[in-house]
């Protein structure tokens, strides 16, 4: 129904108005007495062999949401009936910013895939956590913070450190995001001296605290093998709990879509099935040259059980979506769970 239906519909819309509009519709309609058997007859399915455990943390499935799609943290309840095992919120700063000037969302559907350059566009970490006070489901929740595009590098260790102690009672696992490449500078951070500085940071912070949270780093893609090889020291060193791999790429040689329409986007990060043999290399990478020493999560072209299962079969204990559920539709995480229930009982 929603290829057939809902994504034509959606896909006249600009992609980020259609982004709001399903925002609205979702948050209406998901809370309608009706609506809500429905849901579950659709979505729901869950499975003992679907459980995990990872950074010590219980994960009812290993399917979870990737940040980007609810940054400000509105839709936790009703993204939590679509089945999602986890959802992570933001990335959040901690001060209100609009983010990069519209349009900064586009779909490229030749490709199955999408172009952002949102600019980590968030209502503020103190008015996610009004939400979070009141949410009604127990879904585990990831904490993606940032810094805001104002604060110089040299000072970025402040606004994590902002983020982290404001959000540290209402997350499960927290998730340093220096890899988006819609803010001026920031992959600087990914630099080795500069980001083990700021994750031993963190980490000192966030051991201070009652029941410590573990801690994940979100890396690019476009990382060469050497880069890499650092961030598996970094992570080793300063003991933080994983990584997510990865964030969206600036590399467009791979596309299908017209040079010329790609040029006319603009800047931006390309995110969607483009991304998923590059995100695979990464966790390939990082997992055989770790020895698997830490807990992966990948993220990146994951639009079907097969795409989801190559993920966990290169080194990832958990994965995310997103551009997949824009193209393949809310029906994604139940195909994924079962294909996983299959591939589980092998």
């Amino acid at each position: 129904m929603y290829k057939s239906l809902m994504k034509p519909f959606l896909f006249r819309k600009g992609a980020e108005d259609a982004h709001h509009f399903t925002f609205s519709m979702t948050k209406l309609t998901f809370n309608l007495p009706l609506f809500k058997g429905i849901i579950k007859r659709m979505f729901y399915f869950e499975d003992p062999s679907l459980e995990k455990e990872v950074f010590g943390l219980k994960f009812k499935n290993p399917v979870g949401l990737a940040a980007g799609f609810d940054k400000d943290a509105k839709l936790i309840d009703e993204m939590s009936m679509l089945g999602f095992g986890f959802i992570e919120i933001g990335t959040l700063t901690p001060k209100a910013q609009d983010g990069n000037p519209q349009p900064r969302l586009f779909r490229l559907p030749e490709d199955e895939s999408l172009v952002n350059r949102m600019g980590f566009n968030n209502g503020g970490v103190e008015g996610a956590i009004s939400r979070l006070k009141n949410r009604k489901s127990k879904v585990l929740i990831g904490g993606n913070i940032g810094k805001n595009k104002v604060t110089p590098n040299d000072k970025a260790e402040d606004d994590y450190l902002i983020c982290l102690k404001a959000l540290h009672p209402y997350v499960d696992y927290f998730v340093v995001n220096v890899s988006s490449p819609n803010t001026p500078n920031l992959r600087d951070l990914q630099e080795k001296e500069p980001l083990k500085k700021l994750l031993m940071s963190i980490k000192a912070e966030n051991d201070k605290m009652d029941h410590p949270k573990p801690i994940l780093l979100k890396i690019a893609p476009d990382l060469t093998n050497g880069q890499l090889d650092d961030i598996i020291t970094i992570v080793q060193e300063s003991k933080i709990d994983g990584v997510i791999a990865t964030n969206t790429t600036i590399d467009r040689s791979q596309l299908k879509t017209s040079q010329e329409k790609v040029e006319a986007i603009g800047a931006g990060g390309v995110s969607g099935k483009i991304l998923g043999k590059r995100s695979t290399e990464v966790i390939k990478y990082l997992a055989e040259k770790s020895n698997h020493s830490f807990p992966i999560i990948g993220v990146g072209g994951i639009f079907s059980p097969e795409d989801a299962i190559e993920k966990l079969e290169a080194g990832a204990s958990l994965v995310q979506v997103y551009s997949g559920m824009i193209y393949e539709g809310p029906a994604l995480m139940k195909r994924i769970k079962k294909g996983l229930k299959k591939y589980y009982s092998r």
